[in-house]
């Protein structure tokens, strides 16, 4: 795989004024292709590696066919999923933007809007971390289709990272109104004038957003799916609160330790060059000795 991201000073002046940053051309055509065709098997249950994801939220034949369809840590499941999500370059850009020494890959989403399925909540996705210290993250959202604001595409309020954190949504999968929350929010912050950004972009592009901005999307009224693998990254000194759950991670924390096991939350990129040592094998579908 290519390098994938360069940041420049611009994407970071852009990420600290709006709290997103668009970057394309991320993704090659094959790449493209390629993680394109894993949808359908990943949300039939046709795992690559047997495993099952942590989190399964739609599934053919069995879910309403106007839900988003979710999976969350595909990296798990599927190698071309991997390939992307646990890229170094996602990792060295999604800490070099929050100022954290590394990135370790908290959880990725594989997301799936065909024509005619309901929106996603607008949210923070900080809101969802308080099993963490620090309870940050940084998003890295990789579209495999041209996107257009009809078409249920992501949004962004600019600016919102600026507001307090607020506690998780009432409604996250097909809201009757996605921006049900963001108005108590936006009130909370005294903002009464903000600016709701859809992203149109072509495939193979980015967006790299803050763990604090208001995000989420709409339905897709268009012709086309709306397909992306994302990647929620975290600090890599980031280790389990000592009191605080989370009712699917935390199944992963030692008895004895707050530290978070590589096996599970592997280090992307460190500015000390270190990167968990299995990942590039574990892409190329090699086995550990």
């Amino acid at each position: 795989m290519p390098g994938m991201i360069t940041l420049t000073q611009q994407h970071v002046d852009t990420f600290d004024r709006d709290g997103f940053v668009i970057i394309e051309n991320v993704l090659t055509a094959a790449q493209i292709d390629a993680a394109r065709s894993r949808f359908e098997p990943m949300f039939s249950g046709k795992f690559q590696t047997g495993l099952y994801p942590d989190e399964w939220n739609w599934r053919m034949g069995r879910d309403r066919e106007d839900l988003t369809r979710q999976i969350c840590n595909g990296w798990k499941s599927d190698l071309t999923i991997a390939s992307i999500v646990l890229h170094a370059d996602v990792g060295e850009a999604c800490a070099r933007l929050r100022r954290w020494p590394g990135a370790r890959i908290g959880q990725d989403n594989v997301i799936w809007k065909p024509p005619g399925t309901k929106p996603l909540g607008f949210h923070q996705d900080d809101s969802y971390n308080v099993w963490i210290e620090p309870g940050e993250m940084n998003t890295c959202w990789i579209t495999l289709d041209d996107t257009k604001a009809y078409q249920g595409t992501i949004e962004y309020v600019r600016g919102s990272h600026k507001w307090p954190i607020s506690p998780p949504i009432k409604q996250f999968h097909a809201p009757d109104d996605p921006l049900n929350d963001l108005y108590p929010a936006a009130a909370s912050a005294g903002v009464s004038d903000y600016e709701i950004v859809p992203i149109e972009v072509p495939a193979g592009s980015c967006v790299i957003h803050h763990g604090r901005t208001w995000h989420g999307s709409r339905d897709n009224k268009g012709e086309r799916p709306r397909r992306s693998a994302i990647a929620h990254c975290i600090s890599s000194a980031a280790r389990f609160h000592p009191t605080k759950v989370s009712y699917i991670y935390s199944r992963y924390k030692r008895a004895d330790s707050l530290e978070m096991d590589e096996s599970y939350f592997p280090v992307l990129w460190r500015e000390d060059g270190y990167r968990t040592s299995w990942l590039d094998s574990y892409i190329a579908g090699k086995k550990a000795a």
